[in-house]
């Protein structure tokens, strides 16, 4: 009878054994990022682990010709299911070439009598030390403080990004059919002429992280905007926080509401629109000048200035990015060209609003609506009834608030309205390219 029960322990003892050395025979699961296949002296690969026993190590090597050069080596003292590491190639002494990055990562098992499951990744590279060639294809372009403009360039490689530089803010282009790329840029209201020419560049990165930038030459314009002195009254102030107090939920009075929504929100809404611009379509999808307001009178234009006056003083100033265009209560408002709608609902001071997106980073902004008849993802045509005028957000009094926005920045939506604006600064320099 005992030595029945002292076999049974030893055969559960063997299969609890067997099973804790065998559940688990493969090494890490290895993800390297970023992975195109080229790499420069400057790249950091990202290499990611995951076991589900946990990770016990990391050795990478540069192998070329059979000899392996070790680069990087790392043991964990914690062995969690998955681990990330950052290995520089700045000192890999690396030539130009192809060679293969070997990665060993060990799990933490006790495989192997203790020592765990180890997989080699074995990942193809070419080193790659000179960066992107651009080509300008256009003319340099007529532009207007507040406007836009468009170029079309070729690229001598492929490339992970390219586009405009404005001040540091990047414009994405985007790469078309025939192997051009084309982009719309602006020429923020807030920037004078001169400080604008030295401030537009064209840059590009390649599949190794090489980076191209240079200045970019532009014929850039003087435009003078409406400036407006405003008197803030009590009755104004109660009504907007009245109206609008779930924006500023902590604001003590209806001056704090106000200047809160003028301010914070304005500048929260302005960004949101910077990331809803990012999803763009990489095809034109509109075509010649967009629709205006049917029987419209315009009320407030592109970049007027603002400032506001409270008792004698002057406690805030804003501009108005946009055209806005009183009709009749509830008018249907028309889409000013054709698109897919990328954003319907509720933003701060816009309110109801509806923005379009046309391709290669331009977009319609319909805001204020009483109603919206579209919903995101719909594809609309010009002059499809979108929705309907109202008062929705920071507005008192039925109207359209109709923006155009490019790389995520408002423009000078008359520009858009403009046939032969249309046809000499967009249409004429868009042609496809010739060899």
């Amino acid at each position: 009878m005992f030595s029945s029960i002292l076999g049974f322990v030893i055969v559960t003892v063997l299969l609890a054994g067997g099973y804790t050395f065998l559940k688990d025979m493969d090494g890490p699961a290895v993800q390297v990022r970023p992975n195109t296949g080229r790499v420069s002296p400057k790249s950091v690969l990202k290499i990611t682990m995951t076991d589900p026993s946990g990770v016990r190590s990391i050795s990478v090597g540069i192998r070329k010709n059979n000899v392996i050069t070790r680069i990087f080596d790392r043991h964990f003292e914690q062995y969690f299911t998955e681990r990330s590491v950052d290995v520089p190639l700045a000192e890999a002494n690396l030539r130009e070439g192809a060679f293969d990055l070997e990665i060993r990562a060990t799990d933490a098992s006790l495989a192997g009598f203790g020592q765990g499951n180890t997989r080699t990744h074995l990942l193809p590279l070419r080193l790659d030390t000179q960066p992107p060639r651009i080509s300008v294809r256009t003319l340099p372009p007529n532009i207007h403080r507040g406007g836009a403009a468009v170029i079309k360039y070729t690229i001598d490689e492929d490339v992970i990004g390219s586009g405009i530089l404005v001040a540091g803010y990047f414009v994405p282009g985007y790469l078309q059919k025939d192997g051009s790329h084309l982009c719309f840029f602006p020429f923020p209201y807030s920037m004078t002429a001169k400080d604008y020419k030295n401030a537009v560049e064209i840059t590009a990165t390649d599949l190794a992280g090489n980076v191209a930038r240079s200045r970019l030459t532009v014929m850039a314009f003087e435009r003078s905007f409406k400036s407006d002195t405003l008197q803030l009254k009590e009755d104004f102030l109660a009504a907007v926080q009245n109206k609008l107090r779930d924006l500023a939920p902590d604001a003590a009075t209806p001056l704090d509401c106000y200047l809160y929504i003028n301010n914070q929100v304005r500048a929260a809404n302005v960004l949101e629109l910077q990331n809803i611009a990012k999803n763009s379509a990489a095809a034109m999808l509109w075509s010649g000048a967009f629709a205006r307001l049917p029987r419209s009178a315009p009320r407030a234009g592109f970049a007027d200035h603002r400032f506001f006056m409270w008792q004698g003083k002057l406690v805030g100033e804003a501009f108005h990015l946009g055209f806005d265009l009183a009709s009749v209560r509830n008018a249907e408002v028309p889409a000013g060209n054709s698109g897919r709608v990328i954003f319907s609902g509720n933003l701060g001071i816009y309110g109801n609003m509806i923005v379009i997106d046309h391709g290669l980073g331009c977009m319609s902004l319909y805001s204020h609506l009483s109603e919206q008849l579209v919903n995101a993802g719909d594809l609309v045509s010009k002059g499809q009834v979108i929705g309907r005028t109202g008062s929705t957000g920071l507005a008192f009094g039925d109207h359209l608030h109709f923006g155009i926005l490019v790389g995520g920045v408002e423009v000078n939506p008359l520009e858009w309205l403009d046939p032969k604006w249309i046809q000499d600064n967009i249409t004429a320099r868009i042609k496809p390219v010739h060899p």
